[in-house]
């Protein structure tokens, strides 16, 4: 069968796009935008709707796996038929455009809330580091498109900034600074440093913030039952979980140590099952702020195509990641709660709680702190009442920010002992970590036997139930949630030693209890 039969003109691939569902809203210039986000240019389009058709059926519309109705030449043309999805995912529908929040490409550097003196900043101190480089590994550089970055290169060209070392592929060219340009790049380093991926503006982290926040989040059984799969607890414990964390403030965990405080907080942010978009930096006033910390963050890698074109439709400037959970221990400094700037290179690094904006924050050893509980305490009594807090930038200025975290207080410690009761009306809910019954002790044992190498049969039953009844019961020792891993290891360890089979027995765990409660 011809070819021809296969060909889409570009009006009616048009057509096609907008005789989809949710998107039969949108003018052909939207349409339009949404291929110039992808860089395409529809005059190439009609060559590459082009496939073979063995068929013989008409030109037409065939379905996809997940049922969405797409061109039969997109659907013999592999490059097509993802170009055709990338494009009915950058339109959506009105009701998924309100619902999920996806930073989409920006079309003009006035959309990016930037001026040129900005980005001509980040490029000449970028290429003050690396001496030249092509004008597409600036704008990757930057993370922003080549289309609004070539302008800005060029002119610097004719300001004797930057010379042209020679030709790229794609109608680029290869930058190279000149010492004219070194000499202002250096200026521009002595009040920063910073040549990463450009910022984002203040008011758009707000509007993210706003659509994604945890508070809009719902938790039911079942999503509290995956995100504590391997965990156990028991079921009157994980009831008391399910509402504080839709509440969506903060609740204290309280309990000995070893029952697994922290292990319960570190879980709670996976019940929401869902990832997030923040600015890799943002932007206020000229002050720089690194938000994206791969050491808290949790980056989702969006596979790319192996071409020159990015087929995302997302803005660069921006990174998905799950949502954060945040873990400050007894290291906790006041430093770490407010915006830090680094006195040599002048960049600024957020504080803790713009970290974990719609995600969880966990103060674990709550009380154990350097500084004084009272000092932690008035810090956040506002933000925990308002939702938002204020935060001082180097230059002087104060802005307002979301508070928007689940915020969880772990520790050993009572309470109603560390803090006075109108800090406690602020956290609703306490919950007690309590000690394991003998029948979860049981439970706890054999999850984490065959992970170091027991069979746990009969017999390593037999010698679970002597080391409860020796050891616990006769002695009058609490079971701890910990103890079953350390006791196993400790036996695990000795039949390592002893070059002997891995086997629970009596004698191994007289062993370890004398060394693991030799001062407890």
């Amino acid at each position: 069968m011809s070819d021809e039969h296969l060909k889409l003109s570009p009006a009616e691939f048009l057509a096609e796009l907008k005789g989809q569902a949710g998107v039969d809203h949108l003018s052909d210039e939207q349409v339009l935008g949404a291929l110039d986000d992808l860089d395409i240019n529809l005059d190439d389009l009609e060559e590459s709707f082009s496939g073979d058709d063995s068929s013989g059926e008409p030109s037409g519309q065939t379905a996809d796996e997940d049922g969405q109705a797409k061109p039969k030449a997109a659907a013999h043309n592999a490059r097509l038929s993802q170009l055709f999805d990338r494009v009915h995912d950058l339109l959506g529908s009105k009701s998924q455009q309100e619902v999920t929040f996806r930073p989409p490409v920006p079309e003009s550097l006035e959309e990016t809330g930037l001026m040129a003196d900005e980005v001509e900043r980040l490029a000449l101190k970028f290429l003050l580091a690396k001496g030249s480089a092509p004008g597409r590994e600036i704008c990757q550089q930057m993370r922003l498109p080549f289309a609004l970055v070539d302008p800005i290169l060029k002119q610097l060209k004719q300001e004797q900034l930057v010379g042209f070392r020679g030709a790229a592929e794609m109608g680029d060219y290869e930058f190279q600074i000149t010492d004219y340009g070194r000499e202002r790049a250096r200026r521009y380093s002595e009040e920063c440093t910073y040549f990463g991926a450009a910022p984002v503006q203040l008011k758009d982290y707000l509007q993210a913030m706003e659509r994604q926040s945890i508070a809009k989040q719902e938790v039911t059984e079942e999503d509290l039952a995956r995100a504590f799969s391997d965990l156990i607890l028991e079921p009157e414990m994980m009831d008391k979980l399910g509402p504080a964390i839709n509440s969506g403030r903060g609740m204290f965990l309280f309990g000995e140590p070893g029952n697994g405080k922290t292990s319960v907080a570190e879980r709670i942010t996976k019940c929401f099952g869902s990832t997030i978009w923040i600015p890799r930096a943002i932007g206020i006033d000229g002050d720089i702020i690194r938000l994206y910390d791969p050491g808290v963050h949790e980056l989702i890698e969006d596979p790319q195509d192996d071409g020159i074109f990015d087929l995302s439709g997302v803005d660069q400037r921006w990174v998905q990641v799950t949502r954060p959970t945040v873990i400050a221990g007894g290291e906790l400094t006041m430093k770490e709660l407010e915006v830090c700037q680094n006195t040599q290179t002048k960049i600024c690094e957020a504080p803790l709680q713009l970290k974990s904006n719609c995600g969880t924050l966990v103060i674990d050893d709550f009380g154990r702190q350097t500084m004084p509980v009272d000092v932690l305490l008035n810090r956040w009594i506002v933000p925990l009442e308002k939702r938002y807090d204020f935060l001082n930038l180097p230059s002087g200025k104060k802005v307002q920010v979301p508070f928007d975290q689940l915020i969880i207080f772990s520790t050993n410690l009572e309470p109603k002992d560390l803090v006075d009761g109108a800090f406690l009306r602020r956290i609703p809910y306490k919950i007690e970590v309590t000690d394991p019954s003998a029948d979860l002790f049981r439970k706890l044992t054999e999850l984490f036997a065959p992970k170091m190498g027991f069979s746990y049969d009969r017999e390593d039953r037999e010698s679970v139930e002597y080391l409860i009844e020796t050891h616990y019961h006769a002695a009058g020792r609490p079971f701890r949630a910990c103890h079953p891993r350390d006791l196993l290891l400790q036996v695990r360890n000795y039949c390592v030693y002893k070059k002997e089979p891995k086997k629970l027995s009596p004698q191994a765990f007289d062993f370890a209890v004398e060394n693991y409660f030799s001062v407890m």
